[in-house]
């Protein structure tokens, strides 16, 4: 039979070493098993815990899993599969409002930094638009579309409108690769073309495309000034 947490050395107990040591000097492991709560007769919170990692190659990828996925573990029922998805869900919310968009954008790192922190669990591609006043400060942020490709999802026009609606002369795109690598593709590229010398026709100007990735971007904008597309 394996030892009940309560039957661990007091220095190893999840609990009381956060009570002690504080919550960064806790295992992966030693969180989760705080979440999961209790074992069964066979396995304590903790090796159930280490069983949950052992399905994702990355912490990150605990957020991929689903409710069915989290009760096909064995010791993993309806509400701790709940409370587990409650947890990836409320972190997720605490890392995209941690950084908040600058007011003025200066630069593309201004808003992209807030924008890989809220794009970058996306499964599936979203579009934004930011639209902002001839200062240069942000006055609107619209998810426009949502789905496998830029090209089935949206068009120049509903890109566009959204800055003709705000009577606004500045824009920026920006949109996620689900892949997590932001490299542009052709298809990007081209678009990109085609919005600007769309937007110049209504006297609005394209500051920007920005592809989001996992942890990092691309200005396909300044990709084109400095001749490398």
């Amino acid at each position: 039979m394996p030892l009940k947490i309560k039957e661990l050395p007091e220095a190893e107990r999840p609990y009381e070493k956060l009570k002690m040591n504080g919550e960064g000097a806790l295992t992966n492991a030693e969180l989760l098993s705080i979440i999961i709560k209790t074992g069964t007769k066979n396995e304590n919170s903790l090796q159930i815990a280490n069983r949950v990692l052992l399905l994702t190659n990355t912490l990150k990828d605990i957020m991929d899993l689903t409710l069915n996925d989290l009760m096909n573990i064995k010791g993993i029922g309806e509400i701790k599969a709940i409370q587990i998805k409650a947890m990836c869900e409320l972190t997720k919310r605490i890392e995209q409002s941690s950084t908040k968009i600058k007011k003025q954008v200066k630069c593309p790192e201004d808003i992209a930094t807030k924008l890989i922190k809220e794009m970058k669990y996306e499964k599936q591609e979203i579009i934004k638009v930011i639209i902002l006043n001839t200062k240069l400060e942000i006055i609107k942020e619209v998810n426009i579309a949502k789905g496998q490709s830029m090209r089935a999802n949206t068009s120049i026009k509903d890109i566009l409108s959204e800055a003709v609606k705000a009577q606004a002369p500045n824009l920026i795109i920006a949109h996620n690769h689900p892949s997590g690598n932001p490299e542009p593709s052709n298809i990007d590229i081209e678009f990109t073309k085609k919005i600007s010398e769309a937007s110049k026709i209504l006297g609005i100007t394209l500051l920007d495309h920005l592809i989001i990735g996992n942890n990092s971007y691309v200005s396909i904008l300044q990709r084109m000034q400095s001749k490398r597309l």
